[in-house]
């Protein structure tokens, strides 16, 4: 069952793009598009995918990958499955395995 992410369980606050809010978002690779870090409407999308990649459910390490994706994401990563690699693979670095 995929995991579904409500802007309530996120640690950080975004801005709503509404002009662009039903325009099609990331639903995994490939995926060429901008990323807009600051969207909320592009941000949950990404961090299911990213979760549910890596089989998590916990507020703790969706907190550990929202916080990857605000202070760790360089500038140079703009494209959507960048993000998603660079996301996937940092947290597979920091995240410890569930207990």
């Amino acid at each position: 069952m995929k995991l579904t992410i409500k802007p309530s369980d996120l640690y950080f606050k975004y801005h709503k793009d509404t002009a662009n809010r039903h325009a099609p978002k990331f639903s995994g690779k490939p995926d060429p598009a901008p990323f807009d870090r600051d969207d909320i409407y592009e941000v949950l999308p990404m961090l299911q995918e990213v979760m549910n990649e890596l089989g998590l459910d916990d507020q703790r390490s969706l907190h550990q990958v929202e916080e990857i994706l605000v202070r760790n994401l360089p500038g140079f990563i703009t494209s959507r499955e960048e993000v998603f690699d660079f996301l996937l693979g940092t947290a597979h670095d920091v995240l410890e395995p569930p207990r």
